[in-house]
């Protein structure tokens, strides 16, 4: 179950935890209902990522650094 703030009409913001679809609870500080609000995302993505330090396409060609360019003298 996951976490979703409330706010209510006195102006109290809560969290519950609650099951996903519910749109309201009670106000904790004065019982009356509180409607589900869009919460400040606090995920930030930092540095490079794993696209730009590795994994992007360096260059025209396919070169991969496993297999495929060996040569063996069979």
């Amino acid at each position: 179950m996951p976490f979703y703030e409330f706010e209510c009409s006195c102006g109290t913001v809560t969290e519950e935890l609650v099951k996903m679809g519910t749109e309201e609870v009670v106000c904790p500080k004065c019982g009356k209902k509180a409607k589900k609000i869009m919460s400040c995302c606090t995920f930030s993505l930092k540095g490079g990522g794993w696209y730009a330090d590795g994994y992007a396409s360096k260059g025209g060609g396919s070169s991969s650094k496993c297999g495929g360019s060996s040569k063996s003298g069979a």
